[in-house]
């Protein structure tokens, strides 16, 4: 393992998709600042720091089984620290299995601090991290990373800096676990093509090329129309239309997302990684929605 470079392990992991498991616990912080909750914030950082260690040891445990069975070879996009070389499968393997480790030493530390509920959060995201290629191979992979990088990570952070579960914060579940799930629906619009050679089967290989589109737009526009519903019924503030500013790059990333009907996978090649850069813009701007309105 030492003949690689640190940048090289870290690139590795892909860290161009964290903003999936960063954004959940940062909107979760400022969501329960703008509640007048009392948080302990040297808790909270200590969360978003080890829900990135397990996205990262998910990401890596992932790219490992997609090699394993097949799912990434030679001439495909996704896995590419195997695929290219730079690295073995028992590296990667031997490497997700330290991080996941590291992760949770971090949460056997939370669960000293905050009891019992802390094991039962742990237990559900170690075991939703290592049971995704299963679900994903079998057209569950959407379900797994909604639970995982949006319902688990909020309610947990509420806990965890609290004391309490504060299921409010389940209203922010929706908007930012859909765009979530839609870096992994673009994701899997991309590598039909591969998936199929593999014999798995995705929920997009489920639903279809035309159906898979109008998902995706579904996925990203709904959360800024959620936003706005939420703020007239006064569940979020009049700030948090600040969400609209990203509304632009998400119409965009639709509209070349539907030309994947006539056009195939070839206008989804980047999809994914666009889709983590509107989950961050969005997340960001909801963020400051609340910190402003805490003030204001």
């Amino acid at each position: 393992m030492g003949k690689h470079s640190i940048k090289s392990w870290i690139v590795a992991t892909r860290p161009w998709s964290f903003p999936a498991s960063v954004m959940p616990v940062v909107v979760t912080l400022t969501y329960l600042f703008w509640s007048g909750c009392d948080i302990d914030w040297i808790v909270g950082v200590w969360t978003l720091v080890n829900v990135v260690l397990f996205h990262a040891a998910g990401n890596t445990w992932s790219d490992y089984h997609d090699y394993k069975y097949g799912v990434d070879s030679e001439d495909t996009i996704g896995g590419v620290s195997i695929t290219g070389g730079e690295f073995t499968a028992h590296e990667i393997k031997m490497l997700s299995l330290t991080l996941l480790g590291v992760a949770v030493t971090g949460g056997l530390f939370l669960l000293w601090l905050k009891g019992l509920p802390v094991l039962l959060l742990g237990a559900a995201g170690c075991l939703l991290t290592l049971l995704y290629p299963w679900m994903k191979y079998r057209a569950l992979g959407d379900v797994d990373i909604f639970l995982t990088y949006s319902i688990l990570p909020m309610i947990g952070t509420s806990y965890v800096t609290t004391g309490l579960f504060y299921c409010d914060v389940l209203w922010l579940s929706v908007p930012v676990g859909l765009i979530t799930v839609a870096i992994l629906h673009a994701n899997n619009m991309r590598d039909v093509q591969y998936d199929r050679r593999a014999k798995i089967k995705t929920f997009v290989m489920k639903i279809g090329t035309k159906a898979s589109a109008y998902i995706y737009a579904f996925e990203l526009l709904l959360p800024f129309v959620w936003c706005v519903v939420c703020m007239f019924f006064g569940v979020l503030p009049i700030w948090s239309l600040l969400v609209l500013v990203a509304l632009k790059p998400a119409i965009d990333n639709v509209r070349s997302a539907l030309n994947y009907i006539a056009d195939g996978d070839n206008v989804v090649a980047h999809h994914d990684e666009l889709t983590a850069k509107l989950q961050l813009l969005f997340s960001l701007l909801l963020s400051a929605s609340f910190i402003i309105a805490a003030f204001v």
